[in-house]
């Protein structure tokens, strides 16, 4: 049964009553695709799951068991979703770890834990936790104002990535310097005038961009997904190929750095680990994100235990399920939309028709441009056959009419 509660209480029906007190609980904080597939994952072990979002039309709504309406920046509405759950997990790393930290401190299970959600949406920090591991990152600094910008434009060289410090992704909060007359318009664009807190980068000359998704147990046990190459399409994920075509030193050596990325933040979970590859065989760290992540959904298909299974395993304290890969290869296409629309797919019944593609729709009430809204995934026994039959299965699909 599936019940909605706004923000003012919580009232479990007999039935959820009797599930919750058998089945183990699962908050998770935010009700998107991530959710969404996340749900799926619990549910298909037996998990009742709760899910906390800022509004009623989430796309993990229709599959939590009961879903609460509130601000999950609001220590108030956390520790309500808390109330409900054995374990409170999150589908993002935008919550504020300070209001996080409030669950702990009432003795609530949250995992990752508030430190840890610290470390890694504060890209600053999170690069300067990096560094201080011993882990190759691009050079970085901070900036608090343009003047610094341009000092360090002479530090590490032009072209030069201003970036956001905290909720950025898909290529958002990040400008691209290529001279020192594109300062002013970035400081203003991402922020800087208003407040937000910026750094800057050194651009790193990458041939391939590789990411991988690391599960950790709350025992320290870790599972290894193979290695991907994700490629973007205006800064958004529009491929993932599974395994990287790499060789084999770059891909131990890229796994070795994931691993110790997650060691160096105490991750517990499933957590993406973007890198970049030079034309040298180097290897940088790019980002870390503290949640299931878009380079991992080929593993519902693809792999004996998906990241979002595991994910459930990690955070409940269960064991983690095996991470290989049940074909030679797998490729994933995004679903984007082209414009401001209604996210209902259009064609979806010629996608279906292509032999091997398995396509997920997420159930977004909008569309809108670079807006990931499903994904395809196919199986094959090389790289090319798989992206062949995922990427005619994308083709038939659009989403809506345009508003």
């Amino acid at each position: 049964m599936h019940e909605t509660y706004n923000s003012d209480r919580l009232k479990l029906s007999e039935p959820n009553r009797a599930s919750a007190a058998i089945n183990p609980r699962l908050g998770i904080v935010g009700g998107g695709q991530l959710a969404k597939m996340t749900a799926l994952a619990g549910l298909q072990l037996g998990c009742v799951v709760v899910v906390l979002e800022r509004n009623h039309h989430s796309p993990a709504a229709n599959l939590a068991s009961h879903s609460l309406v509130g601000d999950w920046d609001e220590p108030e509405d956390l520790l309500r979703l808390a109330g409900q759950a054995d374990v409170v997990t999150l589908e993002n790393e935008f919550v504020d770890a300070a209001s996080l930290g409030a669950l702990e401190a009432g003795g609530h299970a949250l995992f990752p834990t508030a430190r840890s959600i610290a470390l890694v949406q504060d890209k600053l920090v999170q690069k300067q936790t990096l560094a201080t591991a011993g882990l190759p990152v691009p050079r970085f600094c901070a900036v608090e104002n343009p003047e610094a910008v341009a000092r360090a434009a002479r530090q590490f060289g032009l072209p030069l990535l201003l970036k956001a410090r905290r909720n950025a992704y898909d290529g958002k909060g990040n400008v691209t310097l290529r001279s020192l007359e594109d300062i002013a318009g970035a400081w203003q664009k991402l922020g800087g005038n208003a407040g937000n807190e910026l750094f800057a980068e050194a651009f790193c000359p990458f041939v391939k961009e590789l990411a991988v998704i690391i599960t950790r147990g709350r025992d320290g046990a870790t599972a290894t997904y193979p290695l991907v190459e994700t490629v973007q399409r205006d800064h958004v994920c529009h491929l993932v190929l599974a395994p990287a075509p790499v060789d084999e030193n770059v891909a131990q050596r890229a796994l070795d750095l994931a691993r110790r990325a997650a060691t160096a933040v105490g991750a517990v979970g499933s957590y993406g680990v973007e890198m970049f590859l030079t034309a040298g065989g180097e290897i940088f760290l790019n980002e870390l994100a503290p949640r299931v992540h878009n380079s991992g959904h080929y593993t519902i298909e693809a792999c004996v235990c998906s990241q979002f299974e595991n994910h459930v395993r990690a955070v409940l304290g269960w064991p983690l399920g095996e991470t290989r890969m049940v074909a030679p290869a797998a490729v994933m296409v995004n679903l984007l939309g082209d414009q401001k629309a209604v996210g209902r797919p259009v064609g979806i019944e010629q996608a279906l028709a292509v032999p091997g593609a398995h396509v997920h729709i997420y159930g977004k009430a909008m569309s809108g441009a670079g807006r990931k809204m499903g994904h395809v995934t196919a199986l094959g026994t090389t790289l090319a056959e798989a992206q062949a039959t995922a990427q005619r299965a994308a083709a038939w699909i659009r989403f809506g009419e345009k508003i």
